[in-house]
This record gives C-alpha cells, structure tokens and sequence, in this order.
C-alpha cells in the first residue's frame, strides 16, 4: 500500500508539468484613421465655398491618412498606408518629404528608430521616445468592443513633430537663432501642444500611433490640435508572424541633428531659387 500511495505522489507533479501551457509570443495589429481640418486663416475669407473644396479635395491625401500598427508586448512598427492621389491618381512625392517615415519603438528599452527620406536621401534617425507626462482621468467611453481611459498632457510641440517641415520653419528657425545670439536675450518660448488620448487596460502594452506611448493600455485614440487620429481596427494574434523590426536603411542621425540637416538643406534650396530669379 505505501508503495503505491508512493507512485501516486511521484506521477501527480510530473502530470501537471508535462501539461503547463507554453508562453506565446503576444502580437497584435491596430489600423488607425487620422483627420485633420483645414485651417485656411486670411487667405480662405478671400475663397468662394466652391474654392475651399477644391483645395480640400486636392490635399485630401495630407488631410486624411490610413496608418497601421503592429506589435508585441515590448516593440512596435508604425507607418503610413500609402495612396494614390485622389486627383492626379500619383502619390504625394512633394508630401512624403516632410511625413513620418517608418517608426520602430521599444518602450523597455526607451529607444526610437525612424527611417526618413528626404529628396532620395535616406536618414535612419535613432534617439530616445519622447518624455511623455500623462495626467490620468476617470472619464471613461467606448470605442469599439474596448472601454477605455482618458489621459491628458502637455508635450513640447517639436517633440511630436521633428520630422514635419514647413517653409515657414526657416524664418522660424532664423528668429531663433538671432534672438539666441543677443546678449542676456531670453531663452526661445518652447511652443507646448495640448495631447488628449484614449487607452484601453483590456489591451495592456504601453504602445500607441506616432510618437504617443506609455499609458497602461494600448492608446486607440489621440486628439491634437485640429487633427483626430482614432482606431477602427484590431486584431490581436493574427495569423502568421508580424514584421516586427527596426528599420535599419539610410544615414544615422537623431532628432535634433536631423531637423537642422533638412532646414539647412530648405533654406540652401530657398536661397538656390532667389539667385535664380535675380539673374
């Protein structure tokens, strides 16, 4: 009998070892729709309505972006569903100079990768993901199947947007420079955006679209300014592996060292262009 009782405590343990279930890789995809109003200030007064669509309807493309993300517990890829130009049926060449190029985060190991192009030149830009301050909220709301949380924060504006450029940066980039080089001149405003996002605990990875991290849930919407970007898909565990990489194409640079590469290169076209109207 005490050998039998014996047996059965030896074979009960190995049982359920032999039964534990083996860890899985978590993977999921989420497809973002982002869309912006168009500000046409002064210049629009002067339009007829029939004007102003026009003009919507020819940057529909840079107003209205498809985005998708892929991720795992620790790493994630975001980027742009390409289109075709909803009036001359080509991409946006002009556009993808100044957009978001294919973005690589690793929120355990606080780093970004990003490849850029600019006029056939490609950069791999490499630095840390942006210091995020998130002010929690109890507000609650549902997007989808998913119950989610509001959470706030006020987030230098150049830190989510390094990599957009406007000719209206180089005069920026100019007043900048002479008021740093007065003597006792005061330090530069930091311009600061106003961040409002929606995250889901019911998907806990620390991910989000764009620059957005850190929040205990996957972020499934983000307010900025006159843009809304918001989450209409997500599969979790897909079939088959994701592409979940860093890019790894391009010059290496970071954020800061990128910005003054692409301004100095505008403002050496701007210049290129006044020589030649002078001549």
């Amino acid at each position: 009998m005490k050998a039998f009782l014996l047996k059965i405590v030896l074979i009960i343990p190995i049982f359920f070892y032999n039964w534990e279930p083996a860890p899985q890789e978590f993977q999921g995809q989420a497809i973002y729709f982002a869309k912006s109003s168009l500000e046409l200030g002064s210049w629009g007064a002067r339009m007829s309505e029939a004007q102003k669509k026009q003009v919507q309807a020819r940057l529909k493309n840079r107003l209205e972006k498809t985005f998708v993300l892929n991720f795992n517990k620790s790493e994630s890829v975001f980027k742009e569903e390409e289109k075709l130009d909803a009036m001359s049926g080509a991409t946006d060449s002009w556009g993808n100079n100044f957009s978001r190029g294919e973005q690589y985060k690793n929120v355990q190991e606080n780093a970004l990768v990003q490849s850029q192009e600019f006029y056939g030149k490609l950069f791999l830009v490499k630095d840390d993901l942006p210091a995020i301050s998130w002010e929690m909220s109890s507000e609650t709301k549902q997007i989808g199947q998913y119950a989610c949380f509001k959470a706030t924060a006020s987030v230098p504006t150049e830190d989510l947007s390094w990599y957009d450029f406007s000719w209206g940066d180089l005069r920026n980039s100019s007043q900048d420079t002479a008021d740093a080089s007065g003597e006792g001149s005061p330090e530069p405003e930091v311009k600061m955006t106003e961040v409002e996002a929606w995250y889901t605990p019911q998907i806990p990875v620390a991910h989000g679209p764009g620059e957005y991290w850190g929040l205990p849930g996957l972020i499934l919407e983000v307010k900025t300014g006159n843009t809304t970007m918001l989450c209409s898909k997500i599969v979790m565990n897909p079939k088959g592996d994701l592409k979940i990489e860093a890019p790894d194409r391009g010059k290496v640079t970071s954020k800061m060292d990128y910005r003054t590469t692409i301004i100095d290169k505008m403002r050496e076209m701007r210049d290129n262009r006044g020589r030649r109207r002078s001549r």
